[in-house]
């Protein structure tokens, strides 16, 4: 005769459950593991954000320079204003239209590169820079005029230029035309310092330094008036950014004048 299993008729076993004390030391480790988590995704994410905007920063910078070294390459004598002058301010120059091709020009373009203080950098969104406004930080800020044709527009437009670059309104040195012109902040810079290369050496450009021994005083020619060897430019960008300190491009002028130092 087979035996009964023990307790078959009697009440059923209780099963065990969690303690208080097991369930509030599992509740304080699965939260230990969601603020880690979140720490280390936070931080990933914070990473990758950084890492964007470093190279945005990247691509600014290397656009604003291929920009500044592409206006150089495409200056064109007029002979009507200097091809390049810098007043201590602002920078001026009369180039190539970019959309130049053959023998079909749609004109000349009068470009003036300047630090303004008081406006914001162009973006989604963002306002219009081409004019100084009374806030905001300093930015290395590039304008261009429409293509140019007769004299009187380029006359025009190079004193638009001057004004532009002392912080007067555009519109009101020259109504007729201005409308037209465009400007843009590109970096946000503390200072900039231009220096010409003249003879064998590097000077400030309001300077005759280098213009001694080129014969250019004895032809007629005021040394303001001759086109550098080379222009150098020295940015001080903004410590509140990514990237920041000094920033040194030099440019060579890729052809030379016979005659011309």
């Amino acid at each position: 005769m087979s035996r009964r299993p023990k307790n078959c008729w009697g009440p059923p076993s209780r099963q065990r459950g969690f303690t208080l004390i097991e369930l509030l030391v599992a509740i304080t480790i699965m939260s230990m593991l969601a603020l880690l988590s979140w720490r280390s995704l936070d931080g990933m994410t914070r990473t990758q954000t950084l890492t964007q905007q470093r190279a945005d920063e990247l691509l600014r910078l290397q656009a604003a320079l291929g920009q500044w070294g592409a206006d150089l390459d495409a200056i064109v004598e007029t002979g009507e204003v200097n091809a390049l002058e810098f007043n201590g301010q602002v920078l001026r120059m009369t180039r190539r239209d970019s959309a130049e091709a053959g023998l079909q020009s749609p004109g000349v373009r009068v470009v003036a590169w300047a630090r303004h203080t008081g406006v914001q950098r162009s973006g989604p969104g963002a306002p219009n820079p081409a004019t100084p406004s009374s806030a905001g930080s300093s930015h290395w800020m590039r304008w261009q005029s429409p293509p140019l044709v007769r004299r009187d527009e380029l006359a025009r437009a190079w004193q638009r230029a001057a004004d532009w670059g002392s912080g007067a309104q555009a519109a009101a040195a020259d109504s007729a035309g201005g409308g037209n012109d465009s400007a843009i902040a590109l970096l946000g810079i503390d200072q900039w310092e231009l220096f010409y290369h003249r003879g064998e050496t590097w000077a400030n450009p309001l300077s005759s330094v280098g213009t001694e021994s080129t014969g250019v005083e004895v032809a007629g020619v005021p040394p303001a008036t001759v086109l550098p060897n080379g222009v150098r430019l020295v940015l001080t960008l903004s410590s509140g950014q990514g990237l920041s300190g000094p920033l040194v491009r030099d440019w060579v002028r890729p052809t030379l004048q016979a005659g011309r130092p």
